[in-house]
């Protein structure tokens, strides 16, 4: 990976979070953390609340000091967009939760795909041949592709409208995976390993579906927790994985394209827990 920063040859750094909203980001806590730890004097980490139409205005005349940007949304998609350099994967997604400063600009990257598999993996999934993906936005993509890295060959996509899944469709087909696009309807989820992407307005819709013992669920979810499709999949002794962990695993790769250094996984793990 190119024109990663090397500690030192430059000003003590600033980073963000850029979204709207984002007063609730738990990004400032992780990575304020790391920049503690890794002795990071003087690095800031901030939030700003910035749509996607405001992005090029922002990134414009930025001075070598601003090492980087967490972006969420709704910026994901312009994240791309106003990128100098795109790394494949935000290319695949058509979105980016990343931006690294570099000599030649801003690059796009994406390490939510890293921490959904992460997050799965903390669940115990090694490998997984039948998955499923509730929801067809863009961390329903990112999903696909963690999952595709995990061994998947059949992926169904559960949504209400089945027009919705194309772009999810799109990106498992290009990794070789089956894509079975299925209309949200009460009733079993048959495949083991299972992830929601929907947000949380959306859960009472997803009340009809039923769950068994043996099942993985990872709900991309974190506030309120237990969500309650999460407490529906743990009720019947499914194991399931909160999105604190896609969180938390998505920051440890962003911390270390930011500062060129190892993310410091202890105090950045304590830091969410003593939240």
């Amino acid at each position: 990976m190119a024109d990663r920063p090397v500690p030192g040859d430059r000003p003590a750094g600033r980073a963000a979070v850029l979204g709207r909203p984002v007063g609730h980001s738990l990004s400032p806590l992780l990575h304020r953390a790391a920049y503690a730890a890794l002795g990071l004097d003087g690095w800031t980490y901030d939030a700003l609340d910035v749509g996607a139409d405001d992005l090029p205005d922002l990134l414009a005349g930025l001075g070598p000091e601003w090492r980087g940007f967490s972006v969420t949304m709704p910026c994901k998609q312009a994240a791309v967009a106003v990128a100098d350099e795109v790394e494949p994967l935000p290319r695949l997604l058509g979105a980016a939760n990343t931006l690294v400063h570099t000599g030649a600009g801003w690059r796009a990257e994406n390490t939510d795909v890293h921490g959904v598999g992460m997050a799965l993996q903390v669940g115990g999934v090694e490998r997984v041949a039948h998955a499923a993906i509730v929801g067809a936005g863009g961390t329903a993509a990112a999903a696909a592709v963690a999952l595709a890295e995990l061994g998947a060959e059949t992926v169904d996509v559960l949504v209400r409208e089945p027009s919705r899944a194309a772009d999810v469709a799109r990106v498992l087909g290009t990794l070789g995976v089956e894509a079975a696009v299925r209309p949200l309807a009460a009733g079993p989820v048959e495949a083991p390993v299972v992830v929601s992407t929907v947000p949380i307005g959306a859960h009472p819709d997803l009340g009809g579906l039923s769950w068994r013992s043996g099942q993985t669920l990872l709900d991309v979810l974190y506030a309120p927790w237990p969500t309650p499709l999460a407490a529906a999949a743990q009720a019947v002794g499914a194991t399931v994985v909160s999105g604190l962990e896609v969180l938390f695993w998505q920051a440890t790769v962003q911390v270390e394209l930011m500062t060129g250094q190892p993310a410091p996984i202890g105090p950045m793990r304590a830091a969410l827990d003593a939240r």
